[in-house]
């Protein structure tokens, strides 16, 4: 399985592993096929979100 970090994009994340899509989405990141999924990181989405990195970071875990 893939090592998700957080500078990675959200574009790289979902090539690597699918199965994050539902647990972004559940967080309320619904913009997985947005040009921003393609240049910025899961850590700068996050902050846009106004979502805890760490916490997200945490949910990812679980599916990978």
């Amino acid at each position: 399985m893939a090592n998700i970090t957080k500078e990675m994009t959200i574009g790289e994340i979902l090539r690597v592993c699918p199965a994050v899509a539902p647990v972004l989405l559940e967080m309320g990141m619904h913009c997985l096929g947005c040009p921003s999924a393609q240049g910025e990181s899961l850590e700068q989405a996050a902050m846009v979100h106004g979502m805890d990195i760490d916490v997200l970071m945490a949910k990812i875990a679980e599916v990978q």
